[in-house]
């Protein structure tokens, strides 16, 4: 036996991954929410006959309802619902590659020094690829850092951060990241899910994502714009180096900001200046 069940799709024929199907009886009461799977499918437990509501509801989609008839034997279908893009929605950026520009790229990290100030390291030498995808949640990103491009404006510091006390850039030269899910959470807005690996630690971390646009560049070429920023801890890295330990005072904080600023170029290869 199956409930209600059904597509959920986009005006060209995507699944519309992660919609949710709410079902109301007709005196308004929920008796079904279940979200939709990588195809667009949804499918309730099995229900009481009757007539009910299914309400179809997706971040950046207009929302629809529509009447359901679940039979005797505690089923029914929909067929397929498509969703309407709302009126200001984002225009997403072309599907295919882009790659990540970074002479107008930034990644900077923000850590608290001694429990008073903040402390921001730049990191400078940043390459990767986007593949945008359709839907959008098919999209893939992949990047790398490297951990010796560090500057925080003191070559003092800056040593002592590439040492094997913080970053130990010469066993673990390069900062990677490699996306796993994209799940859109308002027009413009995403959570973009991956494994970081870091200071030859792997740990699954989450970025908040805002699109910023895509459009032509003075260049002949086409680019697209992100803002990205997550908190890091720098213990789940093995990152344990207190200077100021026996003192009881925290030297760098455990707590890490990454913001990241990019711009991607459309194409396989970045453009020659």
């Amino acid at each position: 036996m199956s409930g209600l069940r059904g597509l959920i799709r986009t005006a060209e024929g995507w699944a519309i991954e992660h919609a949710v199907l709410t079902v109301t009886d007709m005196g308004g009461r929920q008796v079904a929410h279940v979200s939709a799977d990588a195809k667009g499918a949804v499918l309730t437990e099995p229900l009481p006959p009757g007539v009910y509501t299914a309400v179809f509801t997706a971040a950046g989609f207009v929302p629809a309802a529509h009447t359901a008839q679940i039979g005797a034997d505690g089923s029914g279908s929909f067929g397929e619902v498509t969703l309407a893009p709302v009126a200001d929605a984002v225009e997403l950026p072309p599907a295919g590659p882009w790659m990540i520009d970074p002479m107008h790229s930034s990644v900077v990290a923000t850590a608290r020094h001694l429990g008073i100030a903040s402390i921001k390291a730049r990191f400078t030498e940043l390459s990767g690829r986007i593949d945008i995808g359709r839907p959008a949640e098919r999209s893939s990103v992949q990047a790398e850092i490297k951990a010796a491009a560090i500057d925080t404006g003191i070559k003092m510091r800056d040593d002592h951060l590439r040492s094997p006390d913080f970053l130990d850039v010469d066993a673990h030269p390069i900062i990677s990241f490699t996306s796993s899910e994209l799940r859109q959470r308002g027009s413009d807005t995403w959570t973009l899910a991956g494994e970081l690996t870091l200071h030859g630690e792997r740990r699954q971390i989450e970025l908040d994502l805002r699109y910023g646009g895509y459009g032509p560049d003075p260049w002949g070429g086409v680019r697209a714009a992100f803002h990205a920023e997550a908190q890091l801890h720098r213990n789940d890295f093995a990152i344990n180096y207190s200077a100021m330990v026996r003192a009881g005072v925290a030297a760098i904080g455990t707590t890490i900001k990454i913001e990241l600023d990019i711009e991607a170029v459309q194409g396989e290869s970045l453009p020659q200046f």
